[in-house]
């Protein structure tokens, strides 16, 4: 079998043998420089570039090409050279352009750009222009809405409900209350197509209403179990009825903080006389227009992604049959959602806020 003509043997120093041996077996040394790090070794004890080809599964050429590479570089020939590449066509001045168009100005037909519009008023293409979006993190096409709080009384009710969270008496119950009122029992006006492979589950945009209901619901913070009840109505009367479920459920000897919002049920007359005949209940109110502060929020969040939203519900006692059954499976493996932000992290985001916003012209 012709074998080519012989090469010179490859003279390597010891440091550059050393560093050869470490390229090629370093599991995390990119392979492409692992091959060529054997090829140049293999080199150094043979002469035939055919014979070192059929050890390595690699063709003779690419024995050659880096075996003439090493001995004009050394090391430094092994890695891949810069490649030239297309030149650039945009410039600093017109991405500068674009960004300060997006976020200084608004197109005379819109309330925000498209790709459409600012190719069209930039003079460049749609896809540099998205690439310029995705490079500095600009969605024009996104929105976000938020609310300021206006309770003289908001940084005091903070730090209350959160030291609660961060660090709750000894015993003692804190329990976090609210309602999720008006769920409803959307029914579809077609049967529900299934999940199939290639095909989302699908069901028709029209419903038909059943009616709604309310779900009393109070979390208790440290195991993550939740006492709920379903009501026709959300009044007064419900809410003492619940309480009264609550009064049932804990145990006695326990002092019971709760944590509720400032709607007007909570703070009516018969809820206010029940609260006197049961003097072991701690209330405390979050700030107005702050109910993300009430933990039983979240799990209102999960009850409705991971049932309801998607669910279909013939009749309002079946809603409410199937609120009961998520409550009586979530109870039997809770597991209370963590607070991890101090007060003073949540007023300093709020403070920081409020500075962007207070410095914002239109």
């Amino acid at each position: 079998m012709r074998t080519g003509r012989p090469k010179k043997l490859l003279t390597l120093t010891d440091q550059q043998r050393t560093r050869l041996s470490e390229w090629a077996r370093r599991p995390k040394t990119a392979q492409a420089l692992a091959l060529r790090a054997r090829i140049v070794l293999a080199c150094a004890t043979e002469r035939f570039n055919r014979t070192i080809a059929k050890q390595l599964r690699v063709s003779a050429v690419t024995v050659g090409k880096w075996r003439k590479r090493f001995l004009a570089h050394g090391l430094e020939g092994l890695c891949d050279e810069p490649r030239p590449g297309a030149p650039r066509r945009i410039s600093d001045a017109q991405v500068e352009e674009v960004i300060a168009r997006t976020l200084e100005s608004a197109p005379p037909n819109a309330t925000h750009w498209s790709t459409r519009d600012m190719a069209r008023a930039t003079g460049i293409s749609r896809a540099t222009v998205h690439r310029i979006w995705q490079a500095f993190g600009l969605q024009p096409h996104r929105t976000e809405t938020f609310k300021l709080s206006a309770d003289p009384f908001f940084i005091e009710k903070v730090r209350d409900v959160v030291g609660l969270y961060l660090n709750p008496p000894d015993r003692a119950l804190v329990l976090c209350v609210d309602e999720k009122t008006q769920v409803q029992a959307l029914d579809r006006t077609r049967p529900l197509l299934p999940l199939r492979l290639g095909t989302p589950e699908q069901q028709t945009h029209d419903y038909i209403r059943h009616g709604a209901t309310s779900l009393f619901a109070a979390l208790d913070i440290q195991t993550g179990t939740v006492i709920g009840e379903c009501h026709r109505r959300h009044r007064q009367q419900e809410l003492v009825s619940f309480l009264d479920t609550v009064e049932s459920r804990v145990p006695p000897d326990l002092e019971v903080h709760l944590v509720m919002d400032n709607y007007v049920t909570h703070k009516a007359p018969k809820v206010k006389r029940w609260f006197r005949r049961h003097p072991r209940y701690r209330l405390h109110f979050t700030p107005t227009s702050a109910s993300w502060l009430n933990q039983v929020e979240r799990f209102f969040a999960e009850l409705t992604t991971r049932r309801i939203r998607r669910g279909t519900f013939e009749s309002v006692r079946s809603l409410e049959q199937t609120i009961r059954d998520y409550l009586r499976q979530h109870n039997l493996d809770p597991k209370p959602f963590v607070w991890a932000a101090t007060a003073d992290e949540i007023l300093a985001n709020i403070r920081r806020f409020c500075e962007r916003t207070s410095e914002t012209r239109h």
